[in-house]
Order: C-alpha cells, then structure tokens, then sequence
C-alpha cells in the first residue's frame, strides 16, 4: 500500500508538542499546529528552510504543507525564535 499523505498533529502550549517529527521523503506532508495558550511570540510558526509562515490564532488547528523533496532535519519556530521545533525528512 502506497502512503499518500503524511499528516502530523503538533500542540503549540509553551513550546512544540511534539518538538521533532519524522516524514518520509517524497510522500506529501502536511503540519496542523494548534495553539492552546496565549503566550505572545507562540502566536506565528515559521520556517526558512521549509518554506512557511503562518499564524496561529488560539485554539484554531492551522495546517501548512510541507516540501518532502530532500532528506533532512529542518527548523521551525515562533515568531521570535524563542521556541523551536524540527522536522525530520527520512530517505
């Protein structure tokens, strides 16, 4: 059975919930932030290396879809780097 679709659930309360997690490469990925706490910088997730920026108003799940093209580890945090996570693409 061929995957179609990575799909990760991340909780954004004092940090990343989980902070790391692993897609496959070449299998579309998408990322749904939820933030449930009202800590200021936490209300912006972005990424250089992944490409995204996006806010998180409280308690409203926020999806971005990720590239999977190349294998790697890719950063992303809050709006003002204080709180990061990553994101891990396996070959």
């Amino acid at each position: 059975m061929v995957e179609k679709e990575q799909n990760i659930d991340i909780t954004v309360a004092g940090g990343y919930q989980p902070n790391v997690v692993t897609v496959k490469q070449g299998i579309p990925a998408k990322l749904t932030f939820t933030r449930t706490n009202a800590q200021g910088c936490l209300d912006i997730v972005h990424s250089k290396a992944l490409g995204f920026e996006k806010e998180l108003p409280l308690n409203e799940a926020q999806t971005v879809t990720i590239p999977t093209d190349k294998a790697g580890e890719f950063e992303f945090s809050c709006g003002m780097d204080m709180f990061s996570g990553k994101v891990v693409i396996e070959k």
